[in-house]
């Protein structure tokens, strides 16, 4: 991670004193002083921008690594596994996508369409029944979008009684629920029960397929950290707003500035880990409560030897449970070693962070047994518990039930030209994404350097 070597990122123990950061008077130095709580994604970029503007800019980090929800881990032989994001989600105009190709950084791309789909007893899925489901489940959400359901109503609850009129197997069910957690729970982190189902895909996107990373998302926050002041092991308590000069209380000092952007997780203000004062206002207190902060868990696994089909990009599984163990990624074809990845989202990925390691490998095991008897004990593993993660309480954001898009815009919102607000649950148009993170970073940096000039 050239780029985060060539900037400056201070653990707690290295840090100058806070007094060298801040201030307890309005001084005239403080009205070009920036204050980023956090260092993932959005706010790196904003950082990046205010710094190309000529602004001093201070990011306080809670974690003792830069990235947030983009961590990749090393562990096997160099192997990047990404714990967090994995994916460029649609690369035609992309900014991650053009930042990539600037610097070099390899791409693998996922083909969708390469999956083997598996029943509950092993067997495979033919094409045929494969090519029915996909147009059964387009055809029921074309019906719920017709329909224009009630705001407060889930997708699931919508779906259900058009299900009902279909007079499912429960063969079928099965093949529908799967694709139901594949296709939707997967994408937005969270139960069918749970989304809503008037706004569940809100939104806009980038074209042309999803790339991943073979060497590690890692390599675009490093891009993004060079020669930036990080100051790490700075967990922020309370940002102080009543005055011209807003007031940082961190684990380690306050800081002071004119400005402060906040570009923590949704599920980091759902919990209520900073305090503010005043307390904001009450339409980004109700985005807050509205939104939906997901979870989607991964379980990386290694193995002696490749015992799957190696030339699919997916293995799928339309399991008795629904969104357990649905989907596994074949990263052998990326990373040359014979690794699988596990997903499971929602109320499935909360319930097993309550497991143990070795409890979950069981589970995954058994699945991927069902599939392949002779599957071999894995070498290791590696598993995320994001709900569980005191720094961001979830994986992403989704439009919950009885939530709408001006949630999004109201989070957004800044308050008093003092305190401001980035991150992927800020973007409208790119919520769950890295480069909605990304957009909403840049955005909101170019609107505070206007402020100061």
């Amino acid at each position: 991670m050239a780029g985060v070597l060539a900037g400056t990122v201070l653990t707690a123990c290295e840090r100058p004193s806070p007094s060298e950061g801040s201030s307890r008077s309005p001084s005239a130095g403080l009205t070009k002083t920036v204050l980023v709580i956090g260092a993932g994604v959005a706010g790196l970029r904003a950082a990046q921008v205010l710094a190309e503007q000529g602004l001093s800019v201070i990011v306080l980090e809670a974690r003792d690594r830069i990235g947030g929800r983009v961590w990749t881990d090393r562990p096997w032989d160099g192997a990047a596994l990404d714990l967090g994001a994995s994916w460029i989600h649609g690369v035609s105009q992309n900014p991650l996508m053009a930042l990539a190709k600037q610097h070099s950084i390899r791409t693998a791309s996922t083909d969708y369409e390469s999956l083997i789909l598996y029943t509950a007893d092993g067997s495979e899925i033919s094409a045929a029944r494969e090519a029915k489901l996909e147009e059964l489940l387009e055809e029921l959400l074309s019906a719920v979008s017709a329909e224009s359901p009630n705001p407060l109503l889930s997708l699931q609850a919508a779906l259900e009684p058009l299900i009902a009129a279909e007079g499912l197997s429960a063969t079928a069910r099965r093949d529908l629920d799967y694709a139901i957690n594949t296709t939707i729970e997967h994408e937005f982190a969270a139960d069918s029960a749970e989304i809503s189902a008037t706004h569940w895909d809100a939104g806009a996107e980038f074209g042309g397929g999803d790339v991943l990373f073979p060497q590690g998302y890692d390599q675009i926050a490093g891009l993004l950290a060079a020669n930036l002041d990080i100051r790490l092991g700075h967990a922020v308590q309370q940002i102080d707003y009543r005055g011209e000069i807003v007031r940082v209380q961190t684990s380690q000092g306050e800081f002071s500035a004119a400005h402060v952007l906040v570009t923590v997780p949704l599920g980091v203000l759902k919990h209520g880990a900073i305090q503010f004062d005043p307390p904001l206002p009450a339409a980004k207190q109700a985005a807050i409560a509205a939104l939906g902060m997901g979870v989607l868990n991964k379980v990386y696994l290694r193995f002696p030897r490749v015992f799957w089909d190696e030339s699919a990009h997916l293995l799928g599984y339309a399991g008795e449970r629904k969104g357990a163990w649905a989907e596994w990624l074949n990263l052998d074809r990326v990373t040359s070693q014979p690794i699988l990845l596990g997903f499971n989202a929602g109320s499935y990925g909360r319930a097993l962070e309550a497991l143990s390691d070795g409890e979950i490998v069981a589970e995954a095991l058994a699945v991927l047994r069902t599939i392949y008897p002779a599957a071999p004990e894995p070498s290791d593993s590696r598993i995320t518990r994001w709900a569980s993660d005191p720094l961001s309480y979830g994986s992403y954001s989704y439009l919950a039930a009885g939530a709408t898009p001006q949630h999004y815009a109201d989070l957004a919102a800044a308050v008093d030209d003092r305190l401001f607000f980035a991150g992927e649950a800020t973007s409208r148009d790119y919520a769950a994404t890295v480069h909605g993170a990304y957009l909403s970073g840049e955005q909101t940096a170019a609107r505070i350097a206007l402020l100061v000039k």
